[in-house]
């Protein structure tokens, strides 16, 4: 368990900045608190991660449908929903502090204030009427949504566990209330298989003994981070309290109609909410690895090879043999029309880039030499294929390169 590991903490950010996956925000400035920006690795992870969800939680079912809802709405919204008059954190003296960000819409005297979304779920459930108009789906179905939310924070903390700016990849799912039980089951499953796919291995289920006040169960799936084990995602059963909210508020019918029992009435919801930022933080301490390899001690992100964020590294054995990197580049080129995250590299002795492409977690690194242009004729047109977590290397056919990383 890694508890109250400040070291591992440590460690994990300083590679993070130096390996271009984490900068603190406004750095040359003396930064932010709760403000980070994301290198062309961290990017690259995060946009992994979301792909991955997406595929598992929309387009692999038949259920979903995508939407990417506005930051800034309608302040009646966050009124109907309780926002406004209850999200609030305590202050040292007891007062109540609304973490929404206002934000002035429109100029004089027409301005209006409203407020940067603290959830993406409120955009989801005000487009309901939208959804059932356009597309007349059948329940159960879903709407799905990535995107980011604000909160401000009285002391945002812990690295990209607590920020004032996040990113959420959210599901309402919409569903008769009598079954409501068994769907929820099936998003609980959804959730660990997608956990197992990231590479994290230990996270953990926790009934919540008092949920919210719109949810009658919620489970929080806990992950052991360096500072202790804390909430990365949560699973919640809505019943039809935002529905119900919004048709009060608003005056329109946000009902359903179900043709086959003849019935109108509120669906009921359950919710699988993720952060994109915690997820990305968890998937990099379960990746953190320390080993010895060829009698030296090394760090590295052991990623699965979908989420990594450079597939292969590509390299000239020499790079002062222009045939070599002739040679390699075409076969950097070859390789990054089918997987896009490729990249060439010849910066360095063949050991600092294998000591690299480690660091920032590549699987596989693929190296060009004599051999691949024929001075041994029996491995014309091969390459060397070296293994991240092994280091052991293999001869490959160049035509066989894709099948093997």
């Amino acid at each position: 368990m890694k508890e109250n590991n400040q070291e591992l903490m440590e460690k994990i950010i300083a590679v993070a900045k130096s390996r271009g996956f984490v900068y603190p925000g406004s750095l040359i400035y003396g930064g932010l608190a709760g403000s980070f920006d994301f290198g062309p690795y961290g990017l690259k992870l995060k946009e992994n991660i979301t792909k991955l969800w997406w595929k598992m939680f929309v387009d692999d079912r038949e259920d979903m449908l995508g939407v990417d809802c506005a930051i800034i709405m309608n302040p009646k919204v966050w009124e109907a929903s309780g926002h406004v008059s209850g999200f609030a954190d305590p202050l040292e003296n007891g007062e109540k502090f609304n973490v929404m960000f206002k934000t002035s819409v429109g100029a004089g005297e027409e301005a209006i204030t409203s407020y940067l979304r603290p959830e993406t779920a409120q955009g989801i459930f005000v487009n309901f009427k939208n959804i059932i108009d356009s597309f007349h789906p059948k329940l159960p179905f879903g709407m799905a949504q990535i995107g980011k939310a604000f909160r401000n924070e009285i002391a945002p903390r812990e690295w990209l566990f607590r920020k004032r700016e996040f990113e959420q990849m959210e599901v309402e799912y919409f569903t008769k209330k009598e079954d409501w039980e068994k769907n929820f089951e099936n998003w609980r499953e959804i959730m660990q298989s997608f956990a197992k796919a990231l590479g994290l291995d230990k996270v953990h289920e926790l009934e919540v003994k008092e949920p919210a006040h719109y949810s009658k169960r919620t489970i929080d799936f806990e992950f052991d981070y360096p500072f202790g084990r804390r909430e990365l995602w949560g699973l919640a059963y809505r019943t039809d309290f935002d529905l119900q909210a919004h048709t009060t508020s608003s005056g329109i019918d946000l009902s359903y109609f179900d043709e086959e029992s003849g019935e109108r009435f509120i669906p009921h919801v359950i919710e699988p909410s993720l952060g994109v930022d915690r997820t990305m933080f968890a998937v990099l301490i379960s990746a953190y690895t320390e080993d010895e390899l060829g009698g030296e001690t090394r760090n590295y992100f052991k990623f699965p090879k979908e989420i990594a964020p450079i597939r292969a590294a590509v390299f000239p054995l020499l790079k002062n043999k222009p045939e070599l990197v002739s040679k390699a580049r075409e076969v950097y080129q070859m390789l990054r029309k089918e997987i896009p995250n490729i990249i060439f590299d010849d910066n360095g002795n063949i050991g600092k880039r294998y000591r690299r492409q480690d660091e920032i977690g590549t699987p596989a690194c693929v190296t060009i030499d004599f051999d691949t242009l024929g001075e041994n004729n029996d491995l014309l047109d091969t390459v060397t294929l070296r293994d991240r977590d092994t280091g052991e290397q293999k001869r490959v056919a160049i035509k066989d390169l894709r099948d093997n990383i």
